[in-house]
């Protein structure tokens, strides 16, 4: 009695923001299935150009009671992404999980360090890639992904306000189940996510999952230290973003507790 859907709903970024940590959160919910791997339909040319077909064989099998969900964080910061999910299904609902975009571009950077390390690849610091000439690198492709306001104004051309869901990633990590039960109330779905499914990790620094007998944590990939980072620099980015942020509260009419 099973068969495989086009997602329903969609966490269509931000990277680094804890998109992984929402699916897999999600994921304890009965009524939801998740698919196992970034799909990269809408924002990736040639895939979008395999069809319909080829994006709903990539999905899991699922109950008609089940909500199937898919993540790719490139999705956010695609122009292509929001026109074309509208096409597919102009009234779906959509997850837009976002933290402090100062933290989400030293993540950003630090997982690409990790990447270069262990491909043994030539390294720069992050400072050296985030100032150039003296003054702030803002074509660096990480600040770039953390300007909210002009990667939302696209998707608000194509969908309303009340079908993206926002879920605040600072939160999430410190505690989860508020920001989970605020999803369950959005995709309109019993509560069935519970304290009792989290546990804090000493080791790792933040909460694993509990779930049908099983215990796991997220992949060691994810919540890497961060370097520590030259204050006149976090600054920069501060007082760059600022104004990027103020303009995106006043778009989705809600603040956040960002620098």
């Amino acid at each position: 009695g099973t068969s495989r859907q086009i997602p329903q709903t969609i966490i269509i970024g931000v990277r680094k923001g804890g998109t992984r940590a929402l699916l897999e959160m999600l994921d304890i919910h009965p009524n939801i299935v998740v698919a196992a791997t970034e799909v990269h339909f809408f924002d990736w040319d040639e895939n979008y150009v395999k069809g319909i077909d080829w994006y709903r064989n990539l999905m899991p099998f699922s109950y008609g009671n089940q909500i199937t969900i898919e993540k790719t964080p490139g999705y956010f910061t695609s122009p292509q992404a929001p026109g074309r999910i509208h096409d597919m299904n102009s009234s779906i609902k959509l997850l837009l999980i976002l933290r402090d975009p100062t933290e989400r571009v030293i993540s950003d950077y630090t997982q690409v360090y990790y990447n270069r390390v262990e491909s043994h690849k030539p390294v720069q610091l992050f400072e050296d890639i985030v100032i150039k000439n003296g003054v702030l690198n803002t074509k660096y492709k990480a600040i770039q992904r953390s300007l909210y306001d002009v990667h939302m104004e696209k998707w608000l051309k194509h969908f309303s306000l009340d079908q993206i869901h926002i879920v605040d990633g600072n939160t999430l990590i410190k505690d989860p189940l508020p920001e989970l039960q605020k999803v369950e109330k959005f995709l309109n779905l019993p509560s069935r996510i519970m304290a009792s499914n989290f546990y804090f990790n000493q080791t790792k620094g933040f909460y694993c999952i509990r779930s049908d007998g099983r215990e796991r944590c997220l992949h060691e990939s994810k919540g890497r230290p961060h370097p520590l980072v030259n204050s006149t620099v976090l600054e920069q980015l501060y007082s760059y973003f600022r104004e990027h942020n103020a303009k995106f509260y006043r778009m989705v009419n809600h603040s956040f507790d960002w620098h």
